[in-house]
């Protein structure tokens, strides 16, 4: 009997679709998307996928029929393999003139965003979703706040968790992943499950965007992303290391980014700062699907490995990120390091304030461990309440301006 999850991102949902006529919900394949979306609706709104050879073709090739034949309200699912629909779907809002009149789910953004800014520009809000979070997984989505090092988020936190996270519970929600498919069923054959995404990944989504004659060498790629992972991110090496060149490698991370599989941490300079590491910082931000392309066996093994620390941080960011994606926000975060490598792991922006927190693998943390924060101050703006995200068991003060924070609070 599989578990049906809460998703913090309905709340969004219902409040967006009440505003706009046109909601767009973007993410990898697999996270949920179509079961959000049917969630929300009720029996109040029609359904149409375009993974339908029939309703694709119709879609494509007479899209003034599509819009007459299925009527809004109406959910759109995998719109991407038709974007001669949206001139046709900005015609009925145009003269509907109502909210709420198509949800669409789509799983190649780049291609979506170029449709939706030449037809739906001002009519569309884009709202993205990622697996499950650790706030959903433990029932709290209704009170999962996006993420910020306050005094008051703190306490807020502590109050809502619902339980604590052992070291072997962490790395074995860590090893298994946040695709629904792989915490609803009491057996979600793991390995079989990846395999199969990874190769319905790369023919169904890469040869769309892509002109990859290799296959095997798209895999290896992959695989040397993930074994990346809370890194940062070097062209030229990763391009030797698969056996291809920069340009190749730098087309082909647009698209994991765009796919939602990857996330580059931009770092945080002014052009007056002229000792800032300009490279990005990759995350890729499923990590079971990390895990099992870097050929961790077990829990055990990736808590033991190489890159344990990594991955943990991984982990970390991603449910941050999940944070401010599910409750419908786009973050402003960066990181920050210099040449001589100090560096603060995430920089929450906000107004005129940074937010700074470092992750770190261990359950007594060292009052030095937010030493950097403080560099934050010379780029101009106000330093905010920091935290350093680890495996403590409860939230304990490090200094006036930083606090070590549970990874079961988030």
């Amino acid at each position: 009997m599989s578990i049906v999850y809460q998703r913090t991102l309905a709340g969004a949902v219902k409040t967006i679709s009440d505003n706009f006529p046109v909601l767009l919900l973007t993410g990898p394949r697999q996270v949920g998307k179509t079961t959000l979306l049917e969630m929300c609706a009720g029996s109040d709104r029609n359904y149409v996928t375009l993974d339908d050879v029939e309703t694709r073709s119709l879609a494509c090739n007479d899209p003034g029929l599509f819009v007459q034949t299925f009527r809004p309200p109406l959910i759109i699912d995998e719109v991407q393999y038709a974007p001669e629909l949206f001139s046709y779907l900005k015609i009925v809002v145009d003269r509907e003139r109502k909210n709420g009149l198509f949800w669409l789910t789509g799983s190649q953004k780049f291609h979506l965003m170029r449709g939706i800014t030449e037809s739906l520009a001002g009519r569309v809000a884009i709202i993205d979703l990622l697996g499950l979070s650790q706030a959903e997984l433990d029932g709290r989505s209704e009170k999962a706040a996006p993420f910020m090092p306050t005094l008051e988020w703190i306490a807020s936190a502590k109050k809502n968790m619902t339980r604590s996270r052992q070291l072997a519970d962490v790395y074995g929600q860590i090893w298994r992943g946040a695709f629904p498919r792989m915490n609803t069923f009491k057996d979600p054959m793991r390995d079989l499950f990846y395999r199969s995404y990874i190769q319905t990944y790369i023919q169904r989504d890469v040869r769309d965007q892509l002109s990859v004659a290799n296959e095997t060498t798209f895999h290896t790629f992959l695989g040397a992303v993930a074994a990346r992972t809370g890194q940062l991110l070097n062209y030229t090496k990763l391009a030797n290391d698969v056996d291809i060149d920069s340009k190749t490698v730098k087309s082909w991370l647009s698209v994991l980014e765009t796919s939602g599989l990857v996330y580059l941490l931009r770092p945080y300079y002014r052009n007056v700062t002229k000792r800032l590491v300009k490279a990005p910082k990759l995350y890729f931000l499923d990590t079971g699907l990390g895990a099992y392309l870097s050929k961790w066996p077990t829990p055990a093994s990736l808590q033991a490995g190489a890159m344990s620390g990594a991955i943990l941080e991984s982990y970390m960011f991603a449910e941050i990120l999940k944070s401010y994606w599910h409750n419908g926000i786009e973050p402003h975060f960066y990181y920050y390091r210099d040449t001589d490598q100090r560096e603060v792991d995430l920089v929450i922006e906000t107004g005129d304030t940074f937010y700074p927190v470092e992750f770190k693998k261990t359950a007594a943390p060292s009052k030095t461990a937010s030493r950097h924060f403080r560099l934050l101050e010379k780029l101009g703006k106000r330093v905010g309440h920091g935290c350093v995200l680890c495996l403590v068991e409860q939230d304990v003060p490090l200094s006036e301006k930083a606090t070590a924070i549970p990874v079961a609070y988030l």
